[in-house]
């Protein structure tokens, strides 16, 4: 069963910088796409950032220039580096992967940005 295991969420200061990881815990055949999606409490889920296969990406206009989004094809793995977080961005932050008929969620890793 394959799973998406995430890391590196936390409570960080205004200004500061986190980088989330996200890998799959097996191999995933035919894997295309990759994302970051995020929910507050109260809020719908929104999508992050995305990254295809061969590094094209997009991301949510609040967070341009100052989160990226990255992979490593080798590792089935996702990451995403914040920088400059404001208290906004404070979310659960879920890894999303797709592709070969298959679609998986992580569990959500809490980021928590303080004023």
């Amino acid at each position: 069963q394959v799973q998406l295991v995430e890391s590196g969420g936390g409570l960080v200061q205004a200004g500061g910088s986190l980088r989330l990881s996200c890998a799959a815990s097996t191999i995933m055949f035919g894997l295309n796409v990759m994302a970051w999606y995020r929910q507050a409490p109260g809020k719908q889920r929104e999508l992050v950032a995305t990254i295809t296969t061969n590094g094209y990406t997009n991301y949510l206009d609040s967070v341009k220039g100052r989160f990226t989004i990255s992979r490593d094809n080798a590792k089935y793995a996702v990451y995403l580096q914040m920088n400059s977080l404001k208290s906004e961005d404070t979310a659960v932050y879920y890894c999303y992967a797709e592709g070969g008929g298959v679609r998986v969620w992580g569990q959500g890793t809490q980021v928590t940005v303080s004023s």
